[in-house]
């Protein structure tokens, strides 16, 4: 009975050690005990009905790493840990991350979970740079709404690879305008959720400037999210001929989906969350012909650098890249960019390097040439700055429309 209760208890062993999904497989030290990579991690939804965003990151990141270290210079150990999108979760995942001495942290990949995480980051100071973390809210400054500036005092470590919630309503605004989308506008936004209404703040007020028809607003919440007949129809009463969706992809499905049912047709115009709607199991993409949107990536791009990712990413993994791996893509290689212009080694700690990457970041001559934009600079308050492309969906695909 012993030896059958120890052979159990090795097997458990085991399959604990092969549980650990997030353990890195390679070792970070060389044979005298001195550091040979970075620790690099960051949290995101890998289950859960946000999990197209994470599995993007996470899929796309690991890319990245596998080229960089194949050039041989500086090497990453990278790892990924679950949050489901759960900003407790994500303070978890964090902490498991700590434990595992990150010394540089992705953040996180949503938005709710990333003002949690880089509270905790601000704190350790240790540098977090954020592929898709949208919210001020997460850069810790309070936003001007009709300029999208995020005002000091904020998270002095904190900085993000893609655009602010402020800055995409206003350029959303502006591109309606500008390509004379839509004469009568509706707008339905999540009022409890800092994404959606951080981009409807700031697409309010521009487009009060731009002397744009809003001619309904209506919100929703979370535990509302599956019926939108009631602003459906108070967007057909309006007359409303494009309708303005600052939301995740999964919300927006279930509205086009609704809309079709009772016969109604606007333009639909959307932001980087609507980026992953082509992949909703359920869904009729088929509806999705038309949808236009934001974004900093274009797959069908043909310049070299996005084909030979693009090429990679679906042999890997069997499907587009969307504007979230591609995010993903160059904040890695921006990290890299950043230690190696400083000439940082992997046996500084975390605090150190984090001290020396937001010098880099914040210098008037560090610049990245990204798949989301060439030229990439961040300003004193963790900004990127960069021009949005706008998209259209067709035939199942993203298509330029600048």
């Amino acid at each position: 009975m012993k030896k059958f209760l120890s052979i159990m208890l090795a097997l458990v062993l085991a399959l604990g050690c092969l549980a650990g999904c997030g353990e890195p497989a390679s070792s970070s030290t060389s044979g005298d005990g001195a550091a040979t990579a970075f620790r690099i991690g960051g949290t995101g939804p890998l289950t859960g009905g946000a999990a197209i965003y994470g599995t993007a990151v996470a899929n796309a990141a690991k890319i990245a790493v596998d080229e960089i270290n194949a050039k041989g210079g500086i090497q990453f150990e990278l790892r990924y840990e679950d949050d489901a999108h759960d900003a407790e979760k994500a303070v978890n995942a964090y902490n498991i991350l700590k434990d595992w001495e990150m010394q540089i942290f992705m953040g996180s990949v949503t938005s709710a979970p990333g003002v949690a995480t880089s509270a905790e980051a601000n704190a350790d100071n240790i540098f977090f740079l954020t592929p898709s973390g949208s919210s001020t809210d997460v850069l810790g400054g309070v936003a001007d709404p009709l300029t999208g500036t995020v005002s000091i005092p904020r998270k002095s470590n904190v900085f993000q690879i893609c655009f602010t919630d402020p800055n995409q309503g206003l350029a959303s605004a502006q591109y309606i305008v500008d390509k004379n989308l839509g004469e009568k506008i509706a707008v339905i936004y999540k009022n409890d959720d800092v994404y959606s209404t951080g981009i409807y703040n700031s697409f309010a007020a521009k487009a009060a400037e731009l002397n744009l028809n809003i001619v309904s607003t209506t919100t929703f919440t979370t535990d509302s999210q599956t019926d939108f007949s009631v602003q459906i129809a108070a967007a057909k009463d309006a007359g409303a001929d494009l309708i303005f969706l600052p939301m995740y992809y999964d919300a927006a499905s279930l509205i086009l989906t609704q809309a079709d049912a009772i016969g109604y047709a606007p333009k639909f115009f959307g932001v980087d969350g609507m980026d992953g709607i082509l992949a909703v199991e359920g869904f009729d993409t088929a509806l999705a012909e038309g949808v236009m949107l934001l974004t900093p990536f274009a797959a069908d791009a043909e310049d070299e650098a996005t084909q030979n990712f693009v090429a990679k990413y679906e042999a890997a993994y069997g499907e587009t890249p969307n504007q979230f791996a591609a995010d993903a893509y160059d904040t890695v290689y921006a990290i890299a960019a950043a230690l190696e212009k400083a000439g940082a080694t992997p046996d500084m700690t975390a605090s150190q390097l984090c001290d020396v990457l937001v010098a880099q970041f914040t210098s008037a001559d560090f610049a990245v040439d990204g798949l989301t934009g060439a030229s990439m600079t961040w300003s004193a308050t963790g900004e990127v700055s960069k021009a949005p492309k706008g998209m259209m969906i067709q035939d199942g695909k993203y298509v330029s429309m600048d």
